[in-house]
């Protein structure tokens, strides 16, 4: 399973372990904590940590967060509207979102997102998340869109390989990278 980026969504930093990362540059981790915060402190030595390792972080939603730790990016939620984002274009910083559907990733386009993360490619077992895209329809998406999209949800140790046939050259994880790490890390490369 080989694909150039990976993005991993992470609520702390003890969730997971830098050392299995072994090659540079391919990786993404996003921190969104919605349940509690977690101590600044941490949060700037995991940074300096995944610098080390040339792992970019993107802060979630949070724009002092981001400033004050130096994050490489923004992760912006489908719930996030506000359009006030492109300034942090201006500063370096990369952007990138979270779409459910083409109305939210028109959104996403005009907040400034070069990046933007699609919400589900596989069933999943969550009663609350019904649909989902399937691998035919995000390629047609996926060909049609103006900016790169990265299938996210659903994506789990059995159907790793059906993604050789996504057209995108990145994924995501979520709950995956919490439940296994590193038996998903390990067949990443």
């Amino acid at each position: 399973m080989f694909k150039k980026k990976y993005y991993l969504f992470i609520e702390n930093t003890r969730e997971f372990n830098l050392n299995l990362i072994k090659i540079k540059n391919k990786f993404n981790i996003i921190y969104r904590s919605q349940t509690t915060k977690e101590a600044f402190q941490d949060l700037r030595i995991y940074r300096k940590n995944c610098k080390k390792k040339g792992v970019n972080f993107f802060v979630a939603n949070d724009i002092k967060l981001l400033s004050k730790i130096n994050a490489d990016g923004l992760y912006i939620s489908a719930y996030n509207k506000n359009l006030r984002t492109n300034t942090y274009l201006r500063k370096g910083f990369k952007i990138i979102g979270a779409a459910h559907n083409q109305r939210e990733l028109d959104l996403k386009i005009r907040q400034g997102c070069k990046v933007v993360i699609f919400s589900r490619l596989f069933k999943t077992d969550n009663p609350y998340k019904k649909g989902y895209l399937g691998v035919q329809r995000f390629n047609i998406l996926s060909l049609r869109s103006k900016v790169k999209l990265v299938p996210l949800g659903g994506i789990n140790e059995k159907n790793l390989s059906k993604l050789n046939i996504v057209l995108s050259q990145s994924f995501a994880c979520l709950s995956a990278i919490k439940k296994k790490p590193a038996k998903i890390i390990n067949r990443l490369f």
